[in-house]
């Protein structure tokens, strides 16, 4: 545990031990539901399509780890080569030499072809994400979301890939206003990032009806978890929120901050991919589902879920407020989804409501969302804090011990700091 100090003279506590969180041994439900249990003797070649980005990342590492062949296709546009670099280093080296990485863009038949070559089950990531991304460059948008997903179901098509499981999105519910969300009900999108994916879903169910191409949609609600970018114009809110609240920065929130979502882990996700992957029901298949806990946050709960979370870190969280803003164009209201579907024909069983995904996730935020020059500062503090003696009691009431440095103090013990 290392202390950092803010502009302002304010101090932040950051525990840089953990990398990436770890499965919670303890909890026997859980470890039934990991993929290792259900996978392990069903070794397949499997293609991830935007394998370096947030999501596909994390399907790879848990592929990798139940010992399945994987080929990844990423044009490194918004995925990171640490993403990869990380999976690396959570699996052993026989695992991730089962791995094929191609880089190219699936707006290029050559490369989605080349990459779908031996794949027996396709799990398409590949997109560019963001609402405003979209509002501002459609055609960008189009080129990716709609030229590129075609492109892949073609090459799926062509190389006999058994099943084509794809990323939709809860924006294709659109001005649809019914709570909660009916894979049935959809209404008109609120932006072109919607109508890529509401197109998505048109061309997937055509290839199943004209070439007996198996496919799956899985409509994303709100996901979040380790890997996802905080930067840029266009980061999801959680990392985003996490990101500025260790760095004492402002928190806009669009809108009153009653606008709700239904935020699932990335843990959730990965399950229904490999479930909608593996499932032989055969009413389960060339259907479109919804991936989410069925549970309403909004904001201002989420704001307060990360200051309270954070705040023992992060003194100078006490009364720190977000900034209110208009809202934004394209933005729906209210999210929430029926997962009744998912459950019935998936044996979807999401193991993290959005509080135990945070609890699960915090130590890899605190650990990357601080800039390098603080990860460097903290670092050599912490080598400093091995040597010296006890500080002036103005700097630090109480210099914890070396081994009180190495563990997380008692909630009991934490002292308030203002």
């Amino acid at each position: 545990m290392v202390i950092l100090e803010e502009s302002g003279g304010s101090k932040c506590k950051l525990d840089l031990t953990l990398r990436y969180p770890r499965q919670p041994a303890e909890n026997r439900e859980l470890k039934m539901m990991h993929p290792r249990i259900w996978l392990k003797n069903d070794g397949k070649v499997w293609l991830v399509t935007g394998v370096a980005g947030f999501i596909g990342s994390n399907l790879l590492e848990t592929l990798l780890q139940s010992g399945q062949r994987v080929t990844g296709l990423d044009n490194f546009a918004t995925g990171r080569r640490d993403n990869l670099a990380q999976v690396k280093e959570s699996v052993t080296r026989q695992q991730w030499a089962r791995f094929a990485m191609l880089e190219g863009d699936i707006c290029e038949e050559k490369a989605c072809r080349r990459a779908a070559r031996e794949a027996q089950i396709v799990l398409h990531q590949a997109a560019l994400g963001s609402v405003p991304r979209s509002l501002e460059e459609p055609l960008l948008s189009h080129a990716s979301n709609v030229t590129g997903f075609l492109n892949m179901l073609v090459a799926a098509r062509d190389a006999g890939a058994q099943r084509f499981v794809y990323a939709s999105s809860s924006a294709v519910y659109g001005d649809e206003e019914g709570l909660p969300k009916v894979e049935s009900k959809i209404g008109r999108p609120l932006s072109p990032y919607a109508a890529t994916k509401a197109m998505n879903e048109i061309y997937a169910d055509v290839f199943a009806r004209c070439y007996q191409l198996e496919t799956i949609g899985l409509r994303y609600f709100n996901v979040f978890g380790p890997r996802q970018d905080p930067d840029g114009a266009y980061a999801a809110v959680i990392p985003k929120w996490i990101a500025a609240m260790i760095r004492n920065q402002p928190v806009q929130i669009n809108g009153d901050g009653e606008t709700s979502r239904d935020f699932c882990y990335i843990a959730n996700v990965v399950q229904a991919n490999l479930k909608a992957a593996t499932t032989t029901r055969p009413g389960a298949i060339n259907q479109v589902y919804n991936v989410a806990v069925s549970q309403r946050t909004t904001l201002n709960q989420l704001f307060e879920m990360l200051r309270q979370r954070l705040l023992p870190r992060c003194p100078h969280l006490k009364d720190f407020k977000p900034v209110y803003q208009e809202f934004r164009p394209g933005d729906v209201r209210h999210s929430h989804a029926d997962i009744t579907t998912a459950r019935r024909l998936l044996g979807y069983r999401p193991g993290y409501d959005i509080e135990r995904g945070l609890d699960e996730a915090l130590d890899w935020y605190v650990a990357n969302l601080t800039s390098p020059a603080d990860r460097r500062k903290a670092k050599n503090q912490a080598r400093l804090n091995l040597k010296r003696g006890p500080l002036p009691k103005k700097s630090i009431a109480r210099r914890p011990t070396e081994a009180a440095q190495l563990r997380p103090p008692a909630p009991e013990r934490r002292r308030s700091q203002s």
